[in-house]
């Protein structure tokens, strides 16, 4: 019964962290439009408060490490919950603009902390043929967390200051992760009674004072500084190596700017305005939980390199697709940015083919939900401008583009269409409907690169960073690999425009399926299978190995 109890709270844990993380990333693109209004935003004030909670979060990536080593795995979530609680708090009551940035910084510092202590409490609680399957429910809960965030939206978007209520509701499931914790045991060694597997994943404890002092000073059995990870001792440079390979791997096949263009493709289509967010949102939306949940069933019989391999395939096979079908049908870019001025200055909404001709301030990878870049801006500006980006499609969750905000764009109702008809692609509607059939393939390619980045590295890469490492350093260096996530989720997102820019469209994508081979060598060469094996025998098995 007790060990029944420890598997429903870890996974109501793993799950609630997923959810808040999904939860915090998708709220924002809703709130941002009632937020410049009421706060009346400038352009360069609503990137900067779209990317503090990248700020935050990449402050947690540097220090909560130490903070999850020290002080164990569990205090660090629960402490991550009281920082998140206080920071919805500061967003809730927000009179200015700068008490909203340091809401947003606060919110990212949390939910960063808590995603890596998360999976790292949840694969030491569990047995090793359930790792799998309840470190993956972070990831699924991050695709409920954008959902249901973007339902949210819709409902508060009529609201008089309905920004506060969408901020305060992440206290809910906060509050409750927070209570399903306090049940848990602070470290695994209290429920090596119960499952013999579960007491193979841990030091072996001889007697009762090692047992005792275990519970005080959980994991540190052996003594690890943060150096170690660069030395041969004990292979963790191979380990260090898996873990940064699987994390920058993850932002270079194209996660962060592929879904940039959700909306775009869904148009191209032919679904018009409003439907084509909706379909972009919902449907991309509804295709990762889908493909999330299937990997969840997979993560322990399939294993996790087969998954990696399996989604990294697909993923070069489509990108390199959404390469090829566009040299042959362009697609046209819109680039938004709505600083409050009034119904005129409402929208300013600029197409254009995508070719390398254009000045980069023309072109922005930055999708409807977080458009928040000048259209006048200099070509420096339209890089930061995909900040708006990066905050969401970080550690491996993406953007995908909100319908309530398109529904919302206008002041003056029917002016999107308008705008739209007047300035529409300079190919004309001819060209577009040539293409017909190519721009279905592009959509189908893009559903394809979503469901296997779901299935592979979107949950993999974080089950199997939760599983290579020694206890005694585990929390340090899922750190280190999460801030170089973090990082280069930055770097990708900023250059995203000069390489377009230096090299166009289409050939940024097949660069993106190239990565996407390179990464499926190196998987085979360097990621172990973790599957059914305890976390001593993943240890041991890392040890061995030159």
């Amino acid at each position: 019964g007790r060990a029944l109890l420890v598997l429903l709270l870890s996974g109501t844990v793993s799950l609630l962290g997923g959810l808040i993380f999904g939860y915090e990333l998708g709220i924002i693109s809703g709130a941002l439009l009632q937020l410049q209004a009421d706060f009346q935003l400038s352009c360069f004030e609503q990137e900067v408060l779209v990317s503090a909670v990248l700020i935050g979060a990449l402050l947690a990536s540097l220090a909560g490490g130490i903070l999850i080593d020290r002080h164990g795995r569990r205090r660090a979530i629960l402490v991550s919950n009281v920082v998140l609680l206080g920071g919805s708090l500061i967003l809730t009551l927000a009179r200015a603009f700068t008490v909203l940035v340091i809401g947003r910084m606060t919110v990212g510092f949390a939910i960063s902390v808590s995603s890596m202590a998360c999976c790292i409490y949840v694969s030491e609680m569990v047995a090793a043929h359930q790792r799998g399957l309840l470190v993956s429910l972070y990831e699924a809960g991050i695709t409920v967390g954008i959902l249901l965030s973007y339902a949210l939206n819709y409902i508060f978007a009529d609201v008089d200051e309905g920004w506060r209520y969408m901020f305060g509701l992440a206290i809910a499931p906060t509050a409750m992760q927070f209570l399903s914790i306090l049940f848990l045991p602070v470290n695994p060694v209290k429920l090596s009674s119960w499952d013999s597997d579960c007491q193979k994943g841990l030091i072996p404890l001889q007697d009762t004072e090692d047992r005792a002092a275990a519970k005080r000073e959980p994991y540190q059995e052996k003594h690890y500084s943060f150096l170690d990870l660069f030395r041969t001792r004990d292979s963790m440079r191979r380990r260090t190596l898996v873990g940064l390979g699987l994390v920058l791997f993850q932002q270079f096949t194209g996660q962060p700017n592929v879904l940039g263009y959700a909306s775009k493709i869904f148009h191209s289509v032919g679904f018009q305005s409003n439907s084509s967010a909706i379909l972009a949102s919902v449907g991309l939306g509804a295709i990762k939980v889908v493909a999330t949940l299937v990997a969840m069933a997979l993560a322990d019989k399939a294993g996790r390199r087969v998954l990696l391999m399996a989604g990294c395939v697909v993923m070069a096979i489509s990108v390199t697709t959404i390469g090829l079908t566009s040299r042959t049908a362009p697609l046209a870019m819109a680039r938004d940015c709505k600083a409050a001025a009034g119904p005129n200055a409402s929208h300013s909404l600029t197409q254009h083919p995508l070719t390398p001709v254009l000045p980069q301030a023309a072109v922005s990878p930055v999708p409807p939900a977080s458009g928040a870049v000048k259209s006048q801006a200099g070509p420096g500006f339209a890089a930061t401008g995909s900040l708006t980006e990066v905050f969401a499609s970080t550690q491996s969750k993406e953007v995908v583009p909100n319908p309530s905000l398109t529904q919302k764009r206008d002041l003056a109702g029917q002016a999107k269409k308008g705008t739209l008809e007047s300035t529409g692609p300079p190919l004309g509607a001819a060209a577009w409907a040539q293409h017909t059939v190519l721009n279905w393939i592009t959509l189908l390619s893009m559903m394809a690169f979503v469901s296997a980045f779901s299935i592979g590295f979107g949950p993999m890469t974080w089950l199997v960073l939760s599983e290579i490492y020694p206890a005694g350093i585990r929390g340090r260096a899922f750190a280190f690999c999460n801030s170089f996530n973090w990082a280069a989720n930055l770097l990708i997102s900023l250059s995203f425009l000069d390489l377009i820019d230096a090299i166009g469209f289409s050939s940024m994508f097949l660069l993106y399926g190239l990565m996407g081979v390179v990464a499926v060598i190196f998987i085979y060469l360097f990621v172990p299978e973790t599957k059914g094996q305890s976390l001593e025998e993943i240890d041991q098995q890392f040890s061995r190995k030159r």
